[in-house]
């Protein structure tokens, strides 16, 4: 028996760690790259943080896309 036939019921919830991937990968990449922006020029540090933190608001978004979209195609 296939792994596909084998699934039944709701899989939103594998749908979402899918989508979830995604925005994991990008705030990691923001985080890491913002602390070697940081080290290499301390004194940038006040518009690194912002840029920083406005990276996270867009990475998490789509994260919180991937959560609601399923719960509304479910209710469709």
């Amino acid at each position: 028996m296939s792994l596909a036939a084998q699934l039944t019921g709701d899989v939103t919830a594998i749908g979402y760690g899918l989508a979830a991937i995604g925005p994991g990968i990008g705030i990691g990449l923001v985080f890491g790259h913002g602390v070697q922006a940081i080290a290499r020029q301390p004194e940038m540090f006040q518009l690194l943080r912002q840029q920083i933190i406005l990276g996270l608001v867009f990475a998490e978004a789509l994260a919180i896309i991937g959560l609601v979209m399923p719960i509304v195609y479910k209710k469709m």
